[in-house]
Order: structure tokens, then C-alpha cells, then sequence
């Protein structure tokens, strides 16, 4: 009998891209495919090779990834559909939130069992010993790729032009805000240049006027704002980053250049305005954030996520709109790209790597699979899907549609760096734990400022 895992691993703080529930055993995780690792264990690597070419043969691939409750529902929607298509094919999922995933990557890498097919974003360097590049099955027609073009076949190579994975899709970052809730408080509604202080105020303001939160907590995504984002807002646009661009060291010399932004926000949670560590943990994913409780007025937000949380908040009668990460200052660079949300990769420990990469090819290029994704984890890059796509769009898909083509007019820098050094996950803990002590008073936004640069600095020590 097959078996299928949906594990749902207890949530620990991030924004929109985690769920929870109970996970199944891990004898009921892999008893569907014992039988063939232990065969697999005695063969040598050229049956292994043989084996997996084979399309008639039963092929047993696990696949996992991490996201909302809506991208869970919707991705095992699509592997029925291709199972249909491909009778012998038989996938074995997992479901995470976002640190448990990479909690259990980690031992899967530790024991050479990674999944055959799996997610991964811009921190995939750390794990590049267990991605098989996918060049060889694009240059056999394994992998079909003439629908989408050079430029966003780029945002999932390395440096070196290897091919780590096909983009899931576009993605970029935006503020998700309550119309309503703006205008109770009186509050002028975000414009396409607003900054940070007018982020800070309009927060304020809200909380005060209305009694919730003006703005959610930014959980996992406060790196992002507070040191991705900040920083290649200051000087001219692409003057600085977080890291240098070949990730050998840092791309900005001052500390100082963190303090304010790590003020405002300790700022806002002393203030009420935004939840401090204790309140943030109750959000597990996107469909619980703040926002979509009615609890806030604004919320960090990945815009694949914009569409699922404006349909939950229009069933209760409730205007969700979308406007851009604040500036530092009006006419200073935006500090925004649009990048890849994240990609699917053949894994090296995988004994069927072709029939991985094609279920990679089918989940990016079929129209039929991705009338069900409905771009949820960003808009596709083939051009046939996204005009499909585009045809049929909700409101809250159009909005997001939308969204990306205004900041695909904002001045960017010619080149951009959005991948991750190894190491980088503990700077991004250490990060959110001295905003916290900002707010306790413990140490002051200049000091945290301080500790963060020496962190990350440590890194290409």
C-alpha cells in the first residue's frame, strides 16, 4: 500500500511560510520506500543509473517543502494529478514549516538522504554538496526549458552559471495593509515613496486610534527588512549591501548604518504598536499573521503570500491593499528586487535523479498543474503559464501581478547578489534576539548594531 507523509511540525517564529499540526512516525515516513534503498544498497552505481532511466518501471521519489496551509493543499493536489499522468511513479511528500524543514534537512544531509525532490531559497550555497546540477538533463530535453527566458533561468544559477533549480517564481517583498483600519485611525494610506518614518508614525497612530497592533511582527523576515533591505536603501542605488556581491566579506563598512531601523522597531513594540517576542510566536504562518486575524493594520509580506491572505480577509468583508517597503527617504533607492521565491532541486543522494528533474520540468512548465498552483509561490517564469495565469486571475492575483510590475520599474542595481553565506542563519537568530534586547533595555540599538556587523563579519573569518 502506499504511503504518503503531510508532516506538520511544531511553529516557531515565521512569517507566512509555516504551518503546524502533528508529524507521523518516521517509520511511517520511509516504509514506502525500504524495500527499494535496501536493493538500491546492494547494486553498484551503474544499475542505480540503469534503473532510473526506465519509465515503465515502479519509481518510488520523496518530496518535501515548507509553506502555508494553502501551498500544502495545492501541491499535493499537483502530485495526484502527476501520478495520474505517470502511473508508475509513486511520490512521498513532507510538509514542514520553515525551520523545522531546514531543521530536517540538515539531518538528511548528515546521513546522505536527502529528498529526491526539494525546496529550496537563496541559502541554498550551504547546502550545494547535495544538489545535482541540472545542465545535463536541460541539455538532453530532460528538462525543458524553452518557455522560460535566459534572465530568470539566471536568478537560480550560481556564480559559476551552473544550474541549482528552476524558479518556482518571481517573488518580491511589500507591506500588506487593512484599507479600513488606515482609515479609522485617520491615517493617510501608504504611497509609492513613503519611508520609514511614515511606516513608524502611521503604526502609531493606528494602535493608538484603534487598539490594535499598527503593524504585525516582522519574525524571520526582520533580517531582511532591518539588513538586506536597509542597507542597500542608504547611498545610491547599489552603492551598498549587506554582503559584497561575490560573498567574501561585507558590503558596507559602518555599523551604524543598522541603528535606526533596529530602533523603530523597538520603538514600535514598546510602544504597542507591534507585538513583542512573547505575542510574535503565535504567529505560525501567513494565515494566522496578525493582519489576517483583524489584530493589525500592516504586515511584512512575500507577495506570493498576498493573494491566499486577501481571500481570507474579503470573506470576512475586510480590504487588504499592497504598497512597497518604506524608503529611508523619498527619493533614495527602494532597496527592492524581484528575485526567485524559491526553486525546486534534484537531490544527489536521489537513486532516480531523471525522473526527479522531470517532475521539476512538468511542475514549472505544464499549464494544467499551474492553474492549480495559481502562482502561489510567485508569478511563474514560463511565458505560456503566466499568461494563462494572468487570464483567470482573482483580484487579489492581480493586485500582486500588478505589484511586481510596479517595482520591476524601480531603479535597481545592475547587479545584485540575493544568495546566502554559509553561517548566515545564525547571524539572522542573533539579529532578532538583540531587538529583543533593545526592547528590554538591555543593550541600546547602537550596541545591537554593533554585535550584528561583528557577526556576520566573523562569517569570512
Amino acid at each position: 500500500m502506499r504511503k504518503k507523509l503531510a508532516t506538520f511540525m511544531a511553529a516557531s517564529m515565521i512569517l507566512g511560510l509555516t504551518a503546524c499540526g502533528t508529524p507521523e512516525t518516521a517509520t511511517e515516513a520511509t516504509s514506502g520506500s525500504q524495500e527499494n534503498t535496501t536493493v538500491a544498497e546492494e547494486a553498484t552505481e551503474e544499475e542505480k543509473d540503469t534503473a532510473s532511466e526506465s519509465t515503465d518501471e515502479p519509481v518510488t521519489l520523496r518530496m518535501a517543502w515548507w509553506g502555508s496551509q494553502t501551498r500544502h493543499d495545492l501541491t499535493v493536489e499537483v502530485i495526484e494529478m502527476y501520478e495520474k499522468e505517470h502511473p508508475n511513479v509513486n511520490i512521498e511528500y513532507e510538509f514542514y514549516d520553515f525551520d523545522s524543514y531546514f531543521t530536517k534537512l540538515k539531518t538528511l544531509v548528515a546521513s546522505d538522504q536527502v529528498w529526491d525532490i526539494f525546496q529550496l531559497g537563496g541559502n541554498f550555497p550551504e547546502y550545494i554538496d547535495k544538489i545535482q546540477y541540472m545542465d545535463e538533463y536541460i541539455d538532453s530535453g530532460i528538462v525543458d526549458t524553452s518557455g522560460i527566458s535566459d534572465a530568470y533561468l539566471k536568478i537560480t544559477q550560481d556564480m559559476d552559471g551552473n544550474q541549482i533549480g528552476l524558479s518556482n517564481g518571481l517573488n518580491t517583498y511589500g507591506i500588506a495593509y487593512d484599507v479600513d483600519m488606515f482609515n479609522e485611525a485617520g491615517v493617510p494610506l501608504p504611497t509609492e515613496n513613503w519611508t520609514w518614518e511614515d511606516f513608524e508614525n502611521a503604526a502609531i497612530t493606528i494602535s493608538e486610534k484603534t487598539g490594535h497592533f499598527g503593524s504585525s511582527g516582522f519574525t524571520s523576515s526582520e533580517f531582511i527588512a532591518g539588513c538586506s533591505t536597509y542597507i542597500a536603501q542608504q547611498g545610491k542605488v547599489g552603492e551598498y549591501g549587506f554582503f559584497n556581491l561575490d560573498l567574501t566579506g561585507m558590503g558596507f563598512t559602518d555599523p551604524q548604518m543598522l541603528t535606526p531601523y533596529i530602533q523603530m522597531r523597538a520603538n514600535l513594540i514598546n510602544k504597542g504598536a507591534s507585538p513583542d517576542a512573547g505575542a510574535e510566536m503565535e504567529i505560525t504562518n501567513i494565515e494566522n499573521d496578525f493582519l489576517v486575524t483583524g489584530e493589525a493594520a500592516m504586515t511584512w509580506v512575500a507577495v506570493n503570500q498576498f493573494p491566499t491572505i486577501y481571500d481570507i480577509c474579503a470573506g470576512e468583508g475586510r480590504t487588504l491593499a499592497l504598497a512597497p517597503i518604506p524608503r529611508i527617504s523619498p527619493d533614495g533607492p527602494a532597496g527592492t528586487v524581484v528575485q526567485s521565491s524559491q526553486m525546486l532541486c534534484v537531490s544527489k543522494d536521489s537513486q532516480n535523479k531523471e525522473e526527479a528533474a522531470k517532475f521539476i520540468s512538468w511542475f514549472e512548465n505544464s499549464t494544467e498543474c499551474n492553474n492549480v498552483l495559481k502562482g502561489e509561490r510567485g508569478i511563474p517564469v514560463n511565458d505560456a503559464v503566466r499568461e494563462s495565469l494572468e487570464a483567470e486571475a482573482t483580484d487579489g492575483q492581480k493586485i500582486m501581478y500588478d505589484y511586481v510590475s510596479l517595482v520591476s520599474t524601480f531603479e535597481m542595481p545592475e547587479k545584485i547578489n540575493v544568495l546566502s553565506p554559509a553561517g548566515q542563519d545564525e547571524v539572522v537568530d542573533n539579529y532578532r534576539n538583540y531587538i529583543q534586547q533593545v526592547v528590554s533595555g538591555d543593550i541600546t540599538a547602537e550596541e545591537a548594531a554593533d554585535k550584528t556587523y561583528s557577526d556576520a563579519e566573523k562569517l569570512f573569518n
